[in-house]
């Protein structure tokens, strides 16, 4: 007789693991099924983000900051560094055990919540009784059974047609985070999140990075005035980047890669790289589900039809993350998660869209939650802005880090925060005060007359938030 289970979540990666273990706090026998291995053959439980994503790109740009500061920003402290070197091994070491303690640290997690793990592949084998029969294909093969199931499979790299990832010299964001070597010419086709990440990780270290982006704008999800400042500090900061390209081929040989396109005023080009990274978006993983076995409907894109509430049109089943519809964001599919196991429970489940915040962990950082100047003005709302530079807040100046701003978009009656948009230092725990005000519907009065701690850089925020009103007292 197979395992039988209240819930059973396939995948394991930041939905998944967290949608099981508050299924076993609500007191649902759960499962997590999850097949991600280590070097070693062992689980590695996490998903895309914490093994070739969010996690290991954080501790790698981590590094390479470092290395850049002590290359060019220590001396404005009175610190001498000599003979400057970096040893590429190591730094990729650091980050694998980065990697590794979050891994454990989610298996740990499972046995603190009595989550059962099953390390190996998770598919659907028929609907019976009321409950759905999972096989796990792993070391070994077994079969159980649950009453819900929660599909949290997350998404692949998207290969650019004729280029396929040999991981060797035509990376995705897996062999971007494994290059042995600091290549001496990077190429990176697309400037989304992962293209500028890693774009920059390596050009600190020393690559000439060359970005091509097919889209005419530069960070066209991003507010045009961010988008902007990023462009002109990227730019002075040593990133090629070209847009309105079209890639015409891609030539992959021993000794390189050559990229054909044609740039933006129609002329023919050719980009000889040592490395290349294609970060041109994601799509849903289904690979080996066998949704046809139950009857699972997906939609043209290859990912799960799911409601908003996450419910799939097969009752009990239900889908979360990166394998739905929604921005593919780890903790948009943690939020999920959560909300799905609390709806299994009979709880109202909770996620707002418009309040999920956005973040490039570039050098400067770029943060944003709600509405976008231009977004504003497509929908006709009127609204007030206001915003704030980083050059005119002291801690900013103390850090030696004064790019960037901080701005607001409030509706211009009511006063009611629609938008901030932040480009500058630490904008990725900065953007948390915005995400609180807009979930309880704050005004940008509200954050204006809150007192902030001098000096710090959340004081930026509040400034930006009297500017709306026109009342900035250090600019």
């Amino acid at each position: 007789m197979s395992k039988q289970f209240d819930v059973v979540v396939i995948g394991g990666g930041p939905g998944g693991y967290i949608a099981a273990i508050r299924a076993a706090q609500l007191g649902f026998n759960a499962a997590c099924i999850d097949e991600w291995k280590n070097d070693k053959g062992g689980p590695a439980p996490g998903g895309t983000c914490t093994n070739v994503g969010c996690i290991p790109s954080k501790a790698l740009l981590q590094s390479s900051e470092h290395f850049e500061h002590a290359g060019h920003g220590f001396a404005d402290h009175g610190i001498s560094m000599n003979d400057l070197k970096i040893d590429i091994a190591k730094m990729i070491g650091r980050k694998d055990s980065v990697v590794k303690q979050n891994n454990d640290g989610i298996l740990y997690l499972f046995k603190k919540n009595k989550v059962t793990f099953f390390h190996g592949r998770g598919s659907f084998v028929a609907a019976k009784d009321g409950a759905y029969e999972v096989k796990v294909a792993g070391a070994t093969e077994e079969t159980i059974t649950a009453k819900h199931v929660i599909v949290a499979t997350g998404s692949n790299a998207r290969q650019l047609p004729g280029a396929p990832f040999d991981e060797v010299n035509i990376l995705s964001n897996d062999g971007a985070l494994r290059i042995p070597a600091v290549p001496k010419k990077l190429g990176v086709i697309g400037s989304g999140v992962i293209g500028l990440e890693m774009g920059s990780v390596w050009r600190r270290l020393g690559a000439e990075v060359t970005i091509l982006e097919a889209l005419p704008a530069f960070l066209g999800a991003a507010d045009e005035s961010v988008a902007k400042e990023a462009a002109k500090v990227f730019k002075k900061q040593g990133l090629n980047i070209e847009l309105g390209v079209k890639i015409s081929g891609v030539e992959n040989g021993k000794s390189g890669v050559t990229v054909k396109y044609t740039d933006a005023k129609g002329a023919e080009q050719s980009l000889a790289v040592d490395k290349l990274i294609v970060s041109i978006g994601r799509v849903a993983n289904t690979i080996g589900l066998n949704p046809e076995a139950v009857g699972l409907k997906l939609d043209e894109r290859g990912a799960v039809v799911v409601d908003d509430e996450c419910k799939t049109n097969l009752p009990n089943v239900w889908a979360i993350g990166d394998v739905v519809r929604g921005p593919m964001l780890a903790h948009k599919a943690e939020e999920e998660g959560v909300a799905v196991a609390e709806r299994i429970a009979g709880q109202h489940g909770h996620v707002n869209f418009n309040t999920i915040p956005w973040v490039i962990y570039t050098s400067p950082e770029i943060a944003w939650v709600g509405k976008t100047e231009q977004q504003l003005k497509a929908d006709g709302v009127a609204y007030k802005a206001g915003q704030f530079p980083f050059l005119a807040n002291g801690r900013a100046r103390a850090l030696g880090d004064t790019t960037g701003f901080v701005k607001f978009l409030a509706d211009a009656k009511t006063d009611e925060i629609l938008g901030v948009h932040i480009i500058g230092p630490m904008a990725s725990e900065l953007i948390s005060e915005a995400v609180v005000a807009m979930e309880f519907k704050a005004s940008a009065e509200d954050i204006a007359r809150i007192c902030h701690a001098h000096p710090s850089l959340s004081e930026a925020t509040k400034e930006a938030a009297l500017a709306v009103d026109k009342r900035t007292l250090n600019f």
